[in-house]
Parts: C-alpha cells; structure tokens; sequence
C-alpha cells in the first residue's frame, strides 16, 4: 500500500510553468516497481490521464501536452514529477497522482487507464489564466 501527497499547484498566467510534485510513503524498494501517473479533473468534466511512467522510466503522453509536459521520477526520494511549461488555460483543473496497482514485480508499460490505478492522491489545483 502506498500513500501519495500533491505538491507545486498555483496561478500562473497563460504561457508559464509549474513542477508538481508527488511524495510517495512507500519504501524505495516498493516504489520503484510501481508504474505511475498523473490525472487531472476539470470542474465538470471527467478524470483524465495526462502522463505516465513505468518503472523504467518509459513515458506515456496524453495528445494535449506533448511537448509542453515532461513526466519524471526520482527512485531514491520516492518522488513522482511532472514539470508544466507553456501552460493554455484549457490545463485548468485539479491534477492528481496515482500508482498503477501492484502485482509484485516490476511495473512496465505503464497504463493509461484510470481504473487500473488503486492508489491516489488528494490533488493539487492548478490555474491557467489568459
């Protein structure tokens, strides 16, 4: 079982850029071999997948944020990353962390379905202004 807690929400104006953050309470040896996620939620919308790492460090994009989104992980912190750049006001929403549920092993190829992740944060709010 793993808890996670959101960090680096904000205002910023369109164009800008923030780093979320995501600490796991696992230990090293467990969250490693979890693959994970970032979700997000805007007010009346559903949840969605926006990026996604295995255990590899192998990265998955959703369309919208090729390019501006960058997904990282650091093993030895049992931290989780997602660093924003060029931000449009359509990235409004609440944006989450989640871990892919454990089978034991290693996690590769990471999912991007949403119902494949058992474990979640409580979400940090993110604001895109024009």
């Amino acid at each position: 079982q793993v808890q996670l807690v959101e960090s680096g929400g904000g205002s910023v104006q369109a164009g800008g850029s923030l780093r979320l953050s995501c600490a796991a309470s696992a230990s090293t040896y467990t969250y490693r071999r979890y693959c994970m996620g970032w979700f997000r939620q805007a007010p009346g919308k559903e949840r969605e997948g926006v990026a996604f790492i295995d255990s590899a460090s192998s990265t998955v994009y959703t369309d919208s944020v090729k390019g501006r989104f960058t997904i990282s992980r650091d093993d030895i912190k049992n931290t989780l990353y997602l660093q924003m750049n060029d931000l449009k006001p359509e990235d409004t929403a609440m944006y989450f962390c989640a871990a892919q549920s454990w089978g034991g092993g290693y996690c590769y190829a990471a999912s991007t379905r949403r119902h494949d992740y058992g474990y979640w944060g409580q979400g940090t709010q993110v604001t895109v202004s024009s």
